[in-house]
Order: structure tokens, then sequence, then C-alpha cells
């Protein structure tokens, strides 16, 4: 790390992005215990990840699997990881040993997969439901008319718990433009939650990224997704 003030830039970065989940919840009039922030650490090194623990940060997001399980073995344990990307059935077994959240359920012979394979860890897999509420073709996840009628199957779940719902809006220079696609899956979440039993707890939901989570926000959102307003200017 050639850097030698990197690590205040880090904690700068931090400040102001806490600060702007602060001044979101605010004029939400929500508390900002209810939103958390996921470090997406994607891009950067272990170093630079390992201080964003150090800063007190534990929840980190990976969109890659390998890329979890190689940081999940240097850093700390007291991390608490989030999938955020695609999962592919045969990365499945090796996932779940780390026991992340998985935002990115987006089909159900993924979720059959994770059933099966939850049963043979005998764990819980904690997951969310990706909803393309901005239907745009190059993204992946359930239609919002897609996900009532699977509910069926998500009761007869053991293994997996659905915890709530995931959505990426369209990207905009304009981040009101994503309002319309956060009130859908929040809407769509709290129509759906009386549906499902007290093992699916059906209350996260995960929205907004750099460009946008101040919206999501505004609009529910209880886990946001931030990695290029954290690590832009942090040499990697």
């Amino acid at each position: 790390m050639s850097h030698p003030g990197w690590k205040a830039n880090l904690e700068h970065r931090f400040a102001q992005v806490q600060r702007r989940i602060e001044d979101a919840c605010r004029r939400a009039g929500r508390s900002v215990a209810d939103v958390t922030l996921v470090a997406v650490t994607k891009s950067v090194s272990i170093e630079v990840a390992t201080a964003v623990v150090e800063l007190g940060h534990v929840h980190l997001g990976e969109s890659r699997p390998q890329e979890l399980w190689r940081k999940a073995e240097e850093l700390p344990a007291t991390c608490q990881w989030h999938l955020i990307g695609h999962l592919q059935r045969n990365k499945v077994e090796r996932t779940l040993r780390i026991n992340p959240l998985i935002h990115s359920v987006d089909r159900l012979i993924l979720l059959e997969a994770l059933e099966k394979e939850g049963a043979k860890q005998d764990k819980v897999v904690r997951i969310l439901m990706e909803v393309n509420a901005s239907r745009e073709a190059a993204k992946q996840g359930f239609s919002p008319q897609e996900v009532p009628s699977i509910m069926t199957h998500l009761e007869k779940l053991i293994h997996v718990q659905v915890c709530g719902l995931m959505t990426m809006a369209a990207f905009s220079a304009d981040p009101r433009k994503s309002r319309p696609t956060f009130a859908l899956v929040r809407e769509l979440r709290n129509q759906l939650r009386s549906q499902l039993g007290p093992a699916h707890p059906f209350n996260q939901l995960s929205m907004g990224m750099t460009n946008d989570f101040e919206v999501a926000i505004e609009e529910g959102a209880t886990l946001v997704r931030v990695g290029t307003a954290l690590f832009e200017d942090i040499p990697t």
C-alpha cells in the first residue's frame, strides 16, 4: 500500500457515507439502527478489507463466491458476509460453509439446491429473493409478477430462511428515478410478508447502491450495498 494516508481517507469515506445514511433516515422518519451498511469489498485488497473491519464495519459484501471464500479465510471471524452476486449451484456447498446472507436467489432451482445443501450441513441458510423490478433484460431475478406465485414453494422450505427481497434499480444520473422501483419492491414485501410463517421473517429489503442508496432508504431499504463511495480513492 503505497499511499501513506489511505487509512485516514478510508475512515473519512465511511464517515461521509454514514452521515448520508443518517440524513436519509431523518428525512424518512426512520431510525438509523434499522439500516445496515454493507461495504462491497469486491474491488479491494485483503489489507483494505481488514482495515474496514478494524474501523468497526463488519458487514462486507462480495459479488463472486470465489472472492468471498478467499477473503473469509483471511479476515477476522467477526465479519458478517453478504453474497450479492450470482450464485451457481456448483458453488453452493463451499459458500454455505461461510454462512453469508445470500442476496441474489433468482431462480427456484437454486432455492432447491440451497435447501438440499442446508440439510446436508445441518444449518439454516439465510436468503433474499432477487426481484428484477426494473425489468431490464440484462438483470437476473424474479419478475414482480412471479414472486406471489412462488410463495407456496417458500412455505415448504425447512433449511432455507427467507429474510426478504433484493433489487437493483436502473442506473440513472438522477437517483430520484429509482424511487418507483424501490417503492414497488417495498410494497411487494409488505403484501407478501403475512403469507409466510414465523420461520421466514421476510422483513429485509436490500436496495440501493452508491448512486441511489439515499432514495432506497427513504423507500424502506434495510440493507444498502455501497462500494464506489467508500473505495474509489483508496489504493488497492
